[in-house]
C-alpha cells in the first residue's frame, strides 16, 4: 500500500458514490451505459476470484466486496428498477462490448503472468477495465450534452487510473522485482482514452459552462 494506491482507492470509490448518488436521487440512469456498468461488473468478479481463498488485509477485503456488490447493484438497478430503467438511453448505447470481453479474453489467453485460472483471469479482467468506458464515452458523444453527475462519475473514474499510474511508477521504483506489467502498461493505455474526456470537461470548468462531447 503506498498512498497513490490509496488515492486511487478513494477517487474509485468516490466515482461509484457518484453514480449511485444521481441513480437513487434522481430515479434516472440518462446519459449512463448500462454496457459499461456490466462490464465493470464482469471486471470486478472476474479480478477478485480469491475473495474466499487469499486474504491480504480487511482493506482489501472490504474494497473487493464494495467494488463487486456495487456494480451488480448499478447493473440490477439499470435493468429491473421499475423507474430508473425507463430513463435508459437505449438507442444511444449502441457500442457492441461483447466484442470487447471476446478480445479481453483471448488477449488474456496469449498475454499473462502464469498460466493458472486465477491469473488468466485476473489478466483478462485488467484488459477488459482498460477498453470498458469505451460504450459510455460513446454515448456521451452520441447525446452530446453531459449533466453535472455524470461529467463528474466518469472524471473521477478517469482521475483513479491516473493515480494508479504513480502508484505503478513508485512500486517500480521501491519494489526489487516489479512484475505487474500488464496492469501497468493497460493503465497508461486506459488514462490515454480518458484525455479526450479530461480536454472538455477542463474547458467547460474554466468557462463555468456546461459540459458538451463533439458528435
Amino acid at each position: 500500500m503506498n498512498i497513490f494506491r490509496l488515492a486511487g482507492d478513494m477517487t474509485h470509490l468516490l466515482s461509484i458514490l457518484v453514480l449511485l448518488l444521481k441513480i437513487y436521487a434522481t430515479k434516472s440512469c440518462s446519459g449512463i451505459s448500462r454496457k459499461t456498468q456490466e462490464l465493470y461488473a464482469i471486471v470486478f468478479v472476474a479480478r477478485y476470484l480469491d475473495l474466499f481463498t487469499d486474504f491480504i488485509s480487511v482493506y482489501n477485503t472490504f474494497m473487493k466486496v464494495v467494488f463487486i456488490a456495487s456494480s451488480l447493484a448499478i447493473v440490477w438497478c439499470m435493468r429491473f428498477h421499475p423507474m430508473v430503467r425507463r430513463s435508459y438511453d437505449r438507442e444511444l448505447d449502441t457500442f457492441r462490448h461483447y466484442f470487447l470481453v471476446g478480445a479481453s479474453f483471448a488477449l488474456a489467453l496469449i498475454l499473462h503472468e502464469k498460466f493458472t485460472v486465477q491469473e488468466i483471469f485476473w489478466a483478462f479482467s485488467i484488459y477488459l477495465e482498460t477498453v470498458a468506458i469505451l460504450p459510455q464515452l460513446g454515448l456521451l458523444q452520441r447525446s452530446g450534452n453531459v449533466d453535472n453527475l455524470t461529467g463528474q462519475y466518469i472524471f473521477f473514474l478517469g482521475a483513479y487510473r491516473a493515480f494508479y499510474i504513480l502508484n505503478w511508477i513508485y512500486r517500480y521504483l521501491t519494489e526489487p522485482h516489479f512484475t505487474r506489467w500488464i496492469a501497468c502498461v493497460s493503465c497508461v493505455v486506459q488514462t490515454a482514452l480518458y484525455a479526450d474526456f479530461f480536454y472538455y470537461y477542463f474547458i467547460s470548468w474554466k468557462n463555468n459552462s456546461k459540459l458538451k462531447l463533439p458528435a
